[in-house]
């Protein structure tokens, strides 16, 4: 069977709640042993329980505990086959109202991702083996909304620097891509926009709002050993949201 990820060891940071969890749902039905890794202990650990995986309480601005995580994982496993880095927030906020926001996004969003992804592709790099998928989004690379400028930055930049890294691991069996969401229905969406995310799907050419499994299944394809020949590339999965040039394209 394709994409058969049976025996594999995933990390998920940011699995407890959202698309994470969506994605942590997909690679256990797929086969892999998950790592469910989360500020949210609560929520992770009852992700966990109902995949059969493990929760590890990962704060991923947190250098050391990022470390920690990660080794503590490899001293029991002894590899770490797939990351699936989704940890991310996604407040509004304007330009003339941004402050310590900024710090804040930004050390969520990227340098969360540094300090988990460092040492997981030293990790890989030994073994010669390694799939890393980053969860950036249309907002930033494709689209902007008033008060996602700092959202926006941080989720583009996540592509600037998958492409380098991408280059600098190629030659050891390591593939880093990633995923643009549009808009998915999670509890996050629904709480930032309350009865507007009802009315979403009517900008969808899907006329839907995508789901966490829909994410999760892109992260199970790249995570796989077939796709071994692409890397630094991003996949959309949006409904269509990003194609018509205008709204009233939309059917």
């Amino acid at each position: 069977m394709m994409f058969d990820l049976t025996n594999k060891i995933a990390i998920v940071t940011g699995g407890a709640n959202g698309i994470g969890k969506g994605i942590v749902k997909t690679l256990a039905k797929a086969g892999a042993k998950v790592m469910i890794c989360d500020i949210d202990k609560e929520a992770g650990e009852e992700t966990a329980k109902a995949v059969g995986g493990e929760f590890f309480n990962l704060d991923v601005t947190n250098k050391s505990n990022a470390e920690k995580v990660v080794q503590d994982i490899l001293t029991k496993y002894e590899r770490i086959d797939i990351l699936a880095a989704n940890t991310g927030i996604y407040p509004e906020v304007s330009i003339e109202d941004m402050e310590e926001d900024w710090d804040k996004v930004q050390s969520i969003n990227l340098k969360g991702i540094f300090f988990v992804i460092k040492p997981v592709l030293k990790a890989m790099k030994e073994q010669n083996y390694g799939r890393v998928i980053l969860t950036s989004s249309i907002t930033g690379d494709i689209t902007g909304y008033p008060g996602g400028a700092f959202y926006g930055a941080t989720k583009a930049a996540i592509l600037g620097f998958m492409r380098s890294a991408a280059l600098e691991y190629a030659k050891y069996g390591v593939t880093i891509n990633a995923v643009q969401p549009g808009m998915i229905a999670t509890e996050g969406l629904k709480k930032q926009l309350g009865v507007l995310s009802d009315k979403g799907a009517e900008v969808v050419p899907m006329k839907r709002l995508g789901e966490p499994e829909d994410i999760g299944v892109a992260i199970c394809f790249f995570a796989s050993e077939e796709v071994k020949y692409i890397t630094g590339q991003s996949l959309v999965i949006d409904g269509g949201q990003v194609l018509p040039e205008t709204p009233d394209v939309i059917l």
